[in-house]
């Protein structure tokens, strides 16, 4: 089966998807560029292509508000299967138009997805055409199936897939002990008894300012860590107003290095304003960490059910952000115990395997 596959960079959690896919059918991947604006370069450092072939459209950083042409010679080069990744970005958007008008049959598959219920008629329409005409879909989480259908998707037409960054042999069977932990603590000199961890970029999307506005009156004891790269003045500002020692800016790290941290911290925190996933919630599920997120982050909404393994806030809700947070810390042990399990078992079955195995059974069902 010959499967190709059109995306907009290579980011790490695909190449590895890619690469797992790769084993199971013949793929190619169209890229449009190599990489995104913005982002930092050690990102992309351990990416390799090993099991599938490439083809960047352009070198450099991509354009999304420019159609390259040379897409559109891909959709009609010979295949079984097409799928499709992006409906935003202008050259994916020609290669869908072409591919409706020659009546190719195509895979919409997404990430995740918020309705927009603002826009403009214009675009509501544009994206209604480009959703609506795909054979089949593949959509990680029933907030995203509402999206798809909003859009123009037949619910029947709607295939689960499990989104995520993890290998199986990433995934904790058990929590670390406390003599484990505290021996991370010591190799990463977190010195707090209690320690929160949050990962992103230092950008107004991910939501750091208004956490630390709400964490301004938490216990100084409890050790705040973001890891982003370098943290605009602004946020330097807000450490010093707030005269926040417990609040730790990290620079970017390794998947590796990251997982280190995820282990060693007793709550993970994204106070996300939108994220269409959020990988960084697996991350945190599969060491065994309780999550506190927003209700505008949809790896939460799917994988986060309320006082079990986490919990959901409204997002730029300060208060009700520290009091899910000073809830999680009055807890008893053994309560904690049982929130990291539940955790370890809710992201179980997100592996890049599973993954794979989902859509290679859809690839088959629209060959």
């Amino acid at each position: 089966m010959k499967v190709r596959y059109f995306t907009n960079i290579p980011s790490p959690y695909r190449i590895n998807f890619f690469n797992e896919l790769g084993k199971k059918c013949d793929l190619e991947v169209v890229f449009e560029a190599e990489k995104a604006p913005k982002i930092n370069n050690d990102w992309y450092k351990d990416n390799k292509i090993k099991n599938f072939r490439s083809i960047f459209l352009k070198k450099g950083i991509i354009e999304e508000q420019k159609i390259n042409f040379k897409i559109l010679k891909y959709v009609t080069k010979k295949c079984d299967v097409l799928v499709f990744t992006n409906y935003s970005y202008y050259t994916e958007m020609i290669a869908l138009i072409y591919a409706k008008l020659l009546r190719k049959k195509y895979i919409l598959q997404i990430d995740g997805g918020i309705i927009s219920y603002n826009e403009n008629i214009i675009n509501r329409k544009l994206k209604k055409f480009l959703v609506s005409n795909a054979s089949c879909y593949l959509s990680p989480s029933k907030e995203t199936d509402k999206f798809l259908i909003y859009y123009g998707a037949q619910e029947e037409k709607i295939n689960r897939y499990s989104f995520t960054s993890l290998y199986e042999k990433d995934i904790l069977r058990k929590p670390i002990n406390s003599k484990e932990k505290a021996f991370l603590k010591e190799e990463l000199k977190i010195t707090e008894n209690k320690v929160i961890l949050s990962i992103g970029q230092f950008i107004y999307r991910k939501g750091f300012d208004w956490m630390i506005k709400a964490y301004k009156n938490l216990d100084k004891e409890v050790g705040i860590y973001i890891i982003g790269g370098k943290p605009s003045q602004e946020y330097l500002e807000l450490k010093k107003k707030y005269k926040m020692d417990n609040l730790h800016f990290i620079d970017f790290m390794s998947k590796s290095e990251i997982l280190k941290w995820y282990k060693a911290v007793d709550l993970f925190v994204l106070p996300t304003r939108e994220d269409i996933w959020g990988l960084v919630i697996n991350e945190a599920l599969s060491q065994g960490l309780p999550v506190i997120t927003t209700d505008k982050c949809i790896a939460g909404l799917e994988l986060i059910n309320s006082n079990e393994n986490g919990f959901i806030v409204k997002c730029e809700n300060k208060n009700e952000l520290l009091e899910a947070t000073k809830c999680f810390f009055t807890k008893r042990e053994q309560e904690i115990d049982l929130m990291k399990m539940q955790s370890l078992e809710k992201i179980k079955e997100y592996t890049i395997e599973n993954m794979v195995k989902q859509q290679i059974n859809v690839f088959r069902r629209n060959l």
